[in-house]
């Protein structure tokens, strides 16, 4: 448990390669923490680390985004045969029930990561200039953003069941147990966390206006898109608030973050040349993953074997207005036997050989704080076209002169539309509660679909109270 594998120092470089000096390795493969936290690299180091677990394929490389999450809400017409059960909510499965174990297991080993840094900060003087603080409050907002989907995968809905019995928060870098907490109770810590971050990533680049340069500590402050910087954070509160049904609080974050200006949504030149598909200007939060391009391969589009894929029917049900650059551009339909088909092109490889466009996977971008927005000022009876107009501008569509009919129906369409691949569908709808999903026969709220079940491991070893 006092050990951090150096293969996630070694993949962690990539996040990093302007900084050109790293620790030098023990004979077994492995860095003591007493060696890892003597210079600031080694901070660095175990940050980055903690970042390329979020990568793997058991967490957003994957299942938490177009793979399990995908099936899940009934995004596909098509996917592999492996998670018929997963469709069906059967999670006691053993295939389903394997991926489950995976994300828990995953995401609490990023937090073990985190919280080795949190515990190790404030013992060691060896920052330079803001990277106490920044480095500090991207652990902090890493331990909050993983408790948080993890909550969202094994904790009742907040405004279900608030006292539900739901996962421990984890806050120390040790093998003891932790005591497992109420969804409210879990809530809570998330908050703090958070707010301790928002404060101390008041320094960072993106929301001073200071440039960074290769000059400045090896270009270390630059690309805070593939950081949980100031921005990503207040993006991650209104996502909380209104998780919450805090509506006065998200509505403040979710306008923050857009009123910044640092946020601009993909050009139509840009996706028509193929140069930015992934939407890289949106994003307030991305993984930067080596091997997406190569996963899209594999997994989204004809070339790979099981597949993740739309028909041309459900393409035309999500995108009633084919003008639309959504359907326009991140589909290509199949050949030959495949011709019904349409595959997801977010995140195949890019014509440009600029790496801001490359192998980068969104988590929190742009478009939700519009949506959050909608979501505050229709609660609160206020007319919600200046928040949903500009989405719709920016995917080519007209803007609305009139509120819509139907603002649920509207907003879950929407939810189909932009989050396609990036696993948010599953928690729309699971914050509304929502009984029946399109494309679903099943009864999610009488299933408890909405709740992963805890590991058999951590409810036998642990004694866990059911969070079901």
């Amino acid at each position: 448990m006092k050990k951090i594998s150096l293969l996630l120092m070694a993949s962690g470089i990539v996040l990093f390669s302007s900084c050109k000096k790293w620790l030098d390795v023990q004979p077994n493969s492995q860095v003591k923490e007493s060696e890892l936290f003597k210079t600031e690299s080694g901070f660095k180091e175990a940050l980055a680390g903690t970042y390329t677990i979020l990568t793997e394929d058991a967490l957003y490389g994957k299942e938490l985004t177009y793979g399990m999450m995908g099936v899940l809400s009934h995004e596909w017409a098509s996917f592999p045969a492996a998670y018929v059960d997963d469709g069906n909510y059967n999670y006691t499965v053993t295939a389903t029930q394997a991926r489950i174990d995976g994300i828990w297991s995953s995401m609490y080993k990023a937090l073990s990561n985190a919280n080795n840094i949190l515990e190790n900060i404030e013992a060691h003087s060896v920052f330079s200039g803001d990277n106490y603080k920044i480095i500090k409050g991207e652990a902090l907002a890493l331990r909050a953003f993983i408790h948080f989907d993890l909550l969202r995968c094994f904790g009742a809905s907040y405004t279900v069941n608030a006292s539900q019995p739901a996962i421990p928060y984890v806050t120390e870098y040790t093998a003891k147990q932790t005591a497992q907490l109420s969804v409210g109770a879990v809530t809570e810590k998330i908050l703090a966390d958070l707010l301790a971050a928002k404060e101390l990533l008041k320094v960072d680049p993106v929301f001073t206006g200071r440039v960074v340069s290769e000059q400045n500590d090896n270009g270390y402050l630059m690309n805070r898109q593939l950081h949980l910087n100031y921005y990503a954070v207040e993006g991650l509160l209104a996502r909380l608030y209104l998780y919450m049904g805090n509506y006065e609080q998200a509505r403040i974050s979710a306008q923050a973050v857009v009123n910044s200006g640092k946020f601009s949504f993909s050009t139509q030149a840009n996706l028509i040349g193929g140069i930015d598909l992934c939407g890289a200007p949106e994003h307030l939060f991305a993984l930067q993953i080596t091997n997406l391009s190569q996963s899209a391969v594999n997994y989204l589009s004809q070339e790979g074997s099981g597949v993740f894929s739309l028909n041309q029917g459900m393409l035309l049900s999500y995108y009633e207005n084919t003008i639309d650059y959504r359907y326009l551009y991140w589909f290509v339909a199949g050949e030959n036997a495949s011709a019904n088909s349409s595959y997801l092109v977010k995140y195949t490889e890019t014509d440009n050989d600029d790496s801001y466009y490359k192998n980068k996977l969104s988590v929190l971008k742009i478009a939700e704080m519009y949506y959050i927005l909608a979501e505050c000022d229709n609660n609160d009876h206020v007319s919600t076209l200046s928040h949903l107009n500009p989405v719709r501008k920016a995917r080519g569509v007209e803007q609305l002169t009139i509120e819509p009919v139907d603002f649920r129906s509207y907003m879950t369409a929407e939810y189909r539309r932009e989050f396609i691949g990036e696993g948010q569908l599953f928690y729309y709808y699971k914050r509304l509660n929502r009984s029946v999903i399109p494309e679903s026969d099943k009864d999610l709220v009488a299933l408890k679909a909405y709740i992963f079940p805890l590991p058999v491991s951590e409810m036998q070893a642990a004694d866990r109270a059911s969070n079901r």
